[in-house]
């Protein structure tokens, strides 16, 4: 269904950023099993859809800047 619609993961998350954590979890919960709160966090600030993984005085928040992440992109 999500590939028929959107073509791919990548697609479906792209169509529907930017997004709050609160929006993203009512969005994941709707559309997938065994999903909440801590789990969409953690894999959309991995993925640089969602600020927070690295805080301004860390050493690697430049770097982080540097691939342009998506939550930067707003």
């Amino acid at each position: 269904m999500l590939q028929a619609e959107y073509g791919s993961f990548e697609k479906w998350l792209e169509h529907h950023h930017p997004k709050t954590v609160e929006e993203w979890v009512r969005i994941f919960k709707r559309t997938f099993r065994f999903t909440g709160g801590e789990i969409v966090n953690e894999f959309l600030m991995s993925i640089g859809y969602l600020h927070g993984a690295h805080a301004e005085s860390c050493a690697l928040y430049d770097t982080v800047l540097k691939e342009r992440p998506m939550w930067k992109e707003k």
